[in-house]
């Protein structure tokens, strides 16, 4: 077993058991608390704030880009829940002149579908499958939905991240006029909401790096990993102004390459400020809607990512590699937790916020709320319990200090 995993059964006391019993069914029926953070330190006395790309969030749930972040009123749904950031759906590259070298990824959603899947381990979770990939409006339209966004996470105290697919090449140069361009227009638009704060950025590989014929060749990913870090800054208005996460995906290579793609990342001229790791599965076999390969997630996803972060923790000393946010079935406060360990300061979530109303408690509210009454109140795998355990086997009463922790587990 992994030195970093949580047991089966968590250690929480009886009395706060008690009361964590009565807050789950109690919120089941009510609306959560506007800050329930607030009430977990009040309660609990448990800190669940954390950071994002070094920024305070003020819990360490939220939306990953896609389908559920690419209109106003979805970002309106988060943040009355109680988000603590949303990643919008990711736009795809331009320059001045309005090409894109990577436009076969602005394709409209069709369709959408979420079903169960069950694990090579047996256990059983959801997957949700569409045809879509970016942002198919234009740029223009993105900018305006980018600045509401931004007013509505003001509004909520709730980060908004920009998310951006920029040209990645095979064997031609890559097409800086297209990060420069995006990246100044980006920033034009989050200087006028937040001018003395630097912009957080997402650098989407998801779809290149799983089943396209661009991803065939490890060089070829190796070289986007060291260059495009270099290429995000100069991009910017200056340096500073940004900071650049890469959200890489699970390559079709042996799980070695899952850190041969970090080691390359940390060793470039350049390094970006953070990373989101790991995102998507593929299955080349699987039809859908007309096309054969797609991307998947559930237990297997979770278990190959947890599988290769305890791999590079390992090999390093118990150091995570650089701040990163988790991707990959975060269904369950307890799943927080166990990215945590292994040195994620927050978790993106897709797929939890679109089960079928069965599997949510609470009856009323949007997915959103319904969603964080589980992550957060679930009396035996939610947020609440999992850092009542580590409280009680370990001291931890806060979320951020959970990474510290690593170098004080035995044999880390």
């Amino acid at each position: 077993m992994s030195l970093y995993r949580l047991p089966n059964e968590l250690r929480i006391p009886a009395d706060a058991r008690s009361r964590l019993e009565r807050d789950y069914t109690r919120y089941a029926a009510e609306e959560l608390p506007s800050t329930w953070e607030q009430y977990v330190q009040q309660e609990y006395g448990l800190d669940v704030s954390s950071t994002y790309a070094g920024m305070p969030i003020r819990n360490p749930f939220g939306k990953a880009s896609g389908q559920l972040s690419l209109n106003v009123a979805q970002v309106r749904t988060d943040g009355e829940a109680g988000l603590g950031f949303v990643i919008l759906k990711t736009v795809i590259a331009q320059d001045e002149t309005g090409a894109q070298m990577m436009q076969d990824w602005a394709i409209k959603v069709t369709k959408m579908l979420v079903e169960e899947i069950t694990g090579k381990s047996g256990e059983k979770g959801f997957t949700v499958t569409w045809k879509g990939r970016g942002w198919y409006d234009t740029f223009e339209a993105y900018l305006k939905f980018m600045r509401e966004s931004l007013d509505l996470g003001t509004k909520y105290q709730m980060l908004i991240v920009p998310s951006v697919k920029y040209h990645l090449p095979t064997t031609e140069e890559f097409k800086v006029a297209e990060y420069r361009y995006t990246t100044r227009a980006l920033q034009e638009v989050w200087n006028g909401k937040h001018p003395d704060q630097p912009m957080p950025l997402e650098k989407d590989f998801s779809p290149t790096l799983a089943g396209s014929d661009r991803s065939k060749q490890k060089n070829t990913i190796l070289r986007w990993l060291s260059t495009v870090p270099r290429l995000l800054k100069e991009s910017a208005t200056r340096p500073e102004t940004i900071r650049t996460g890469l959200k890489i995906m699970n390559a079709m290579f042996e799980d070695a390459f899952q850190g041969e793609m970090l080691r390359t990342v940390l060793d470039g001229s350049v390094k970006p400020d953070f990373l989101i790791l790991f995102n998507r599965l593929f299955d080349p076999k699987k039809e859908f809607d007309g096309k054969v390969g797609v991307a998947y997630g559930g237990p297997d996803l979770s278990d190959r990512n947890l599988q290769s972060l305890d791999a590079w923790l390992a090999a390093n000393g118990g150091k995570r590699p650089i701040e990163f946010s988790a991707s990959g079935n975060i269904c369950s406060g307890r799943m927080m937790v166990e990215y945590a360990l292994r040195g994620a300061t927050s978790g993106q979530i897709h797929t939890y916020f679109q089960l079928p109303n069965s599997n949510y408690k609470k009856t009323g509210g949007s997915k959103t709320q319904k969603a964080l009454h589980e992550l957060v109140f679930h009396p035996k795998d939610g947020l609440i319990a999992a850092m009542l355990h580590l409280r009680e086997t370990r001291g931890i009463k806060r979320f951020r200090d959970i990474l510290p922790a690593l170098s004080e587990m035995p044999g880390a």
